[in-house]
């Protein structure tokens, strides 16, 4: 029986990953006792408490036909572990990060969140050699 399904990453579980709890799907007949032990042993921290709560699936609608269908009931458990514990799955990336081109030299690439687009990420050459221009690149992740 696979008891973590997997972490469940959204804005709000982001926000509780700061204060040390973190968010999972875990098998419907899995126990509070087998969740802190298989997260203890797979991300070796030291689980202080495991909540539990069962999700009910919602009622979602099809686009193009007239029809909807139910999403399957799933079980998360959110597990607090000890303070400076943390796991590197729920981690947020840097902003800002120095990459080197061919020829040496460092390029500064920064991550602006656009509302309809995506991330889109700025390339800003540095100040030695470099074209007074500014590039964009946009990068699609969704």
């Amino acid at each position: 029986m696979i008891i973590l399904k997997r972490p469940i990453i959204t804005e709000k579980s982001m926000k509780l990953a700061e204060s040390g709890l973190y968010v999972f799907e875990i098998d419907k007949l899995a126990t509070k006792l087998q969740v802190a032990k298989i997260v203890a042993d797979k991300f070796k921290v030291k689980v202080l408490s495991v909540k539990v709560l069962n999700v009910k699936g919602k009622v979602k609608s099809q686009k193009r036909v007239r029809k909807s269908y139910q999403v399957q009931d799933f079980k998360k458990a959110m597990v607090q572990v000890k303070k400076g514990d943390k796991i590197a799955i729920f981690e947020t990336p840097k902003e800002e990060a120095v990459v080197t081109t061919a020829e040496g030299e460092p390029i500064k690439l920064r991550e602006k969140k656009d509302m309809l687009r995506g991330t889109k990420v700025k390339i800003e050459s540095s100040a030695v050699g470099a074209a007074p221009t500014t590039q964009r690149k946009v990068i699609t992740g969704k």
